[in-house]
């Protein structure tokens, strides 16, 4: 989280002081993507044929927070007439993470489903994703995701941050996501 990585920047400053002519980079995982995204991003999208805007994210994409999460799947479950109460906003929220922390596609989580409730939930996780990339918006998971498909989709940016960064410890490595190992 945020406050041991602020506690362990202020430990390395105290160390290396001023013998070190770069300060070294100390964030969360998400944190460090976001400030890759903000900068890179827009090197995913994809050129609109007719000369307009560029297809995908902008540098000044939004947040969505857990309360913005719940008003997009609710958007979605009520498009497709599900009732609330049979899957739930949080359920259906739950899936969609576990999905995107296994690196896997809506298309995916439909052809895995093995009940009704899964497709359904599948439909939804479709839904959302084109909602939140109408709106600019990526999720938390979605800062890792993009951040992967970024540095695997563009050789120039991947390159710059392997001049920039020689070094790269992970503190707690066995607890990493297959988002965070890539």
């Amino acid at each position: 989280t945020n406050k041991p990585a602020a506690e362990m920047a202020a430990r390395v400053e105290k160390l290396v002081g001023g013998y070190s002519v770069a300060k070294p980079v100390i964030s969360t995982f998400h944190s460090f993507c976001v400030r890759v995204l903000r900068r890179d991003i827009e090197a995913l999208n994809i050129p609109a044929s007719t000369g307009g805007p560029a297809i995908g994210f902008r540098k000044d994409f939004v947040i969505y927070d857990e309360h913005d999460q719940q008003a997009v799947v609710k958007a979605a479950m009520k498009r497709l007439g599900l009732d609330d109460k049979q899957l739930t906003p949080n359920a259906v929220l739950s899936r969609i993470s576990w999905a995107k922390n296994h690196m896997l596609d809506p298309q995916e989580v439909y052809l895995q489903s093995a009940d009704p409730k899964m497709e359904r939930a599948a439909h939804i996780y479709e839904i959302y994703r084109k909602e939140l990339r109408k709106s600019n918006a990526l999720d938390f998971d979605d800062l890792l995701l993009e951040t992967v498909r970024l540095l695997k989709g563009s050789a120039e940016v991947r390159e710059r941050y392997n001049r920039r960064f020689e070094y790269l410890l992970v503190d707690e490595y066995q607890d990493t996501n297959r988002p965070q190992y890539e």
